[in-house]
């Protein structure tokens, strides 16, 4: 926990309720312990959207879909969401999580790994959202970049480790030391971007906003 908890609690408890389809989907993937963007996060992803209006989103890292949906009744009518997922198990409910919602037209979901299908696409993008394996989030960054129009956000979830972002490597268990050097290593390079201004938010576990100049 990176903010107060009992500051998280309030915050939580003054949330308004998602569509049913969201609702029936959050509780499904957390009765499933697929993890799911929290509740702050969700908050402040819907405000973005509607302050940006993008068109064109890129997620990268589907899981069950529950923030593709979610970016999708947040968006513009008529933006394209293209999201990418590589784990064979969770593409198919996907897929059904976005027929359920009548959002298969709207959305895209393209099977692979992330580095691979990144590459390959030649779209411009006004929104990123990552929220993936975050050992490999600076690995996606030069073509992520290179996908996002001027003026576009990307916005990076769970950036700060539950706090563990700040600790020495040798504080860290042996397991997530890749994980913690790496994101470390990310988190500068948003900061010093030459086609990036960043901002670093201790929001849920740690979110990035960063727009393309």
């Amino acid at each position: 926990m990176i903010v107060d908890e009992r500051i998280v609690t309030f915050i939580n408890s003054l949330e308004t309720q998602n569509s049913e389809i969201l609702e029936t989907i959050e509780q499904e993937a957390l009765e499933s312990f697929v993890p799911i963007i929290r509740k702050e996060m969700q908050s402040f992803l819907k405000v973005l959207l509607m302050i940006q209006k993008p068109m064109c989103i890129l997620e990268v890292g589907t899981a069950v879909g529950f923030s593709a949906l979610l970016m999708s009744e947040a968006a513009p009518k008529g933006c394209k969401i293209t999201t990418i997922e590589n784990y064979e198990k969770r593409i198919p409910i996907a897929r059904e999580n976005f027929k359920r919602a009548g959002r298969e037209e709207q959305i895209t979901l393209i099977e692979g790994d992330a580095m691979q299908v990144l590459k390959e696409q030649q779209g411009c993008y006004d929104f990123i959202f990552m929220d993936a394996a975050k050992a490999q989030y600076i690995h996606y960054l030069p073509e992520v970049v290179r996908l996002l129009k001027s003026g576009g956000t990307l916005v990076t979830d769970n950036v700060l480790q539950d706090g563990d972002i700040i600790e020495s490597r040798y504080a860290v268990e042996r397991r997530n030391r890749t994980i913690h050097s790496r994101m470390r290593e990310y988190l500068y390079e948003l900061k010093h971007h030459t086609e990036l201004v960043t901002s670093i938010i201790p929001l849920g576990d740690g979110v990035a906003v960063s727009v393309k100049k």
